[in-house]
């Protein structure tokens, strides 16, 4: 699926000058899309535990997002099965490739820290942005 020139990575950058309140989906799908360029930003001495870390963090602030248009609250709420739930039973239709990110939530706990897990592997990188992006996708696609 193509995006629009418009929402190319790259694209995200001007838009995401803009700042909303913190009420505004647009500032947490901002936030998302931020996220997602750090994760996309591979480079050299960079763990690729932090980068799937981003992109967990882009999943989480996407459904934030659209549960922020729904006035559904999330404080307090980083799992990704739990934000997804919340959305469906406010009778939302999750789509496949966003409650399988899911598997994201691991990124924003024990891998963050030496020695708790084990290091992501370039395959389980390569996913993690892969899930990333169909989530903010799909965020921006509802609101």
């Amino acid at each position: 699926m193509s995006r629009p020139a418009d929402k190319q990575p790259g694209a995200y950058c001007k838009e995401a000058l803009k700042r909303y309140p913190p009420d505004d989906p647009r500032e947490w799908l901002n936030r998302a899309r931020s996220n997602l360029l750090r994760a996309r930003a591979r480079m050299p001495d960079v763990y690729l535990e932090d980068l799937c870390y981003d992109a967990q963090q882009a999943a989480v602030k996407a459904i934030k997002a659209v549960s922020t248009q729904r006035t559904i609250d999330f404080h307090s709420v980083h799992d990704l099965a739990e934000l997804t739930a919340r959305l469906q039973a406010d009778g939302l239709e999750i789509p496949q490739a966003v409650r399988r990110a899911a598997g994201l939530t691991r990124y924003g706990t024990s891998i963050r820290y030496p020695g708790l897990d084990e290091p992501v592997t370039d395959s389980e990188y390569q996913e993690a942005v892969e899930l990333a992006e169909a989530v903010v996708q799909w965020a921006e696609a509802s609101l």
